[in-house]
């Protein structure tokens, strides 16, 4: 599959954006979507994944309560609702695909074969 990043911007501390992923090629009920983020200088790090088949997720801490990932099936496409920003946010997202079941813990790289372009997201204090 192929995938797209889309959706990033500027926003104030407090506001919201939403990050769209849309995939072309094969379907993605089996696979894995997961959105990284990385801070320049930085490791790159999964914050949430969502099964598309089951629609199973997984949360990294530091966005629980204030990001949610949704899915279309049929659109091939993931959504991150990220409310509550913080400068902290600050990053260029990805989102990246894999078989469901591969690869070792969903926040690091292993396994992930497909990965959109990244998309800068700023969050001004």
């Amino acid at each position: 599959v192929q995938l797209q990043a889309s959706g990033g911007g500027l926003v104030q501390a407090g506001g919201s954006l939403r990050l769209n992923c849309t995939a072309s090629g094969d379907s993605l009920d089996n696979y894995s979507i997961t959105w990284f983020r990385q801070v320049p200088g930085k490791e790159r790090n999964g914050i949430i994944c969502i099964q598309m088949r089951g629609g199973s997720i997984y949360y990294a801490n530091s966005v629980k309560d204030r990001f949610t990932v949704s899915r279309d099936n049929a659109r091939k496409a993931v959504y991150l609702q990220m409310d509550s920003l913080k400068p902290d946010d600050t990053a260029v997202y990805y989102c990246a695909a894999r078989r469901t079941g591969s690869g070792g813990a969903y926040y690091t790289e292993l396994g992930y074969d497909s990965w959109g372009r990244g998309t800068l997201v700023t969050v001004s204090s």
